[in-house]
């Protein structure tokens, strides 16, 4: 663009209005002043932008054609104010959220609810993804949060709000454990040896962190079946299929109800948490984020 934008905006006025003098009266500024700065930009541009007569002024051919883009461009700047003011007014904002299907379904959509309720003009895109995914995807910033499980983060930009804390145990039912015992004594060495365990495939983060617990204390299981996804985990190890690696909170209804019962294979531990992690930069420019960790907070989840 060759000239100052006031000279277009000055021009679109004019065009508007058919009339210096009601453009003077809307951009508060001289006749005199907006005759010299439709002068410059005819000088600039090397054409005549506007026919005087005794009404006003006519816009030439070429003063159309730059008359319809100003009037776009303009426009779509009018919008941009529109919509600033809008989301202050009424929280408008955009967050992208990434998060596995597991911790989606029993940690993102409770909190969801509530949020959505009272934010309910920000929009709101969730990538399901792997923990390893969202947590690469948060260090470029490609996401506004993610909901992972965590020991440690390794990466000082990433901050976490932790939300609630989980226990990873094993699980079966009361019809594989029956059967099993048919077969072999329930001892500690028969499981780890004979049993069929189920388990989240071994680049998942929640299969490493159960790796990492049972190596520690010398635990080899034998026969695994690799599942993608621990809600079928949970549906195995409810159809008799075998022995399932799960987060206790998301099968506590199941426990209490005995549907499940848990097998004492897994080393006793403190857990870990699952949080929202942010990267600082992003918190910085999104206030959506620091509006669902409050809700977050303010709505710890049950299970």
């Amino acid at each position: 663009m060759q000239n100052n934008l006031n000279l277009y905006y000055i021009f679109y006025e004019v065009g508007k209005a058919g009339n210096i003098s009601k453009a003077a009266k809307a951009l508060y500024i001289s006749q005199p002043a907006i005759s010299k700065a439709i002068s410059k930009l005819e000088e600039s541009l090397k054409t005549t932008l506007f026919i005087r007569n005794s009404r006003g002024v006519t816009l030439t051919t070429s003063g159309e054609i730059l008359f319809n883009e100003t009037e776009r461009a303009f426009r779509s700047i009018e919008a941009g104010e529109n919509k600033i003011r809008l989301a202050d007014k009424l929280g408008v904002g955009h967050l992208t959220i990434g998060v596995s299907t597991t911790l989606c379904k029993h940690v993102l959509l409770p909190s969801l609810k509530s949020f959505v309720q009272k934010n309910p003009h920000i929009k709101i895109s969730i990538h399901c993804m792997s923990s390893y995914d969202t947590l690469e995807a948060l260090e470029d910033n490609r996401l506004d949060i993610g909901i992972v499980g965590y020991s440690t983060l390794k990466n000082s930009n990433l901050h976490v709000i932790p939300m609630m804390k989980i226990h990873d145990v094993f699980v079966a039912s009361d019809n594989y454990l029956n059967n099993f015992r048919l077969r072999s004594a329930i001892s500690s060495e028969a499981i780890e040896k004979e049993a069929t365990f189920m388990m989240l495939d071994a680049d998942n983060i929640t299969r490493k962190y159960v790796d990492n617990s049972l190596a520690q204390n010398n635990i080899i299981l034998s026969n695994i079946i690799e599942v993608s996804n621990m809600d079928l985990l949970i549906d195995f190890a409810k159809t008799d299929l075998g022995i399932s690696a799960v987060i206790k909170e998301f099968v506590l209804k199941d426990l209490q109800n005995g549907l499940l019962k848990e097998v004492p294979i897994m080393p006793s531990n403190e857990g870990r948490q699952v949080g929202i992690v942010y990267n600082e930069n992003k918190f910085r420019e999104n206030p959506s984020i620091e509006l669902f960790a409050e809700e977050c907070s303010n709505n710890p989840i049950v299970h």
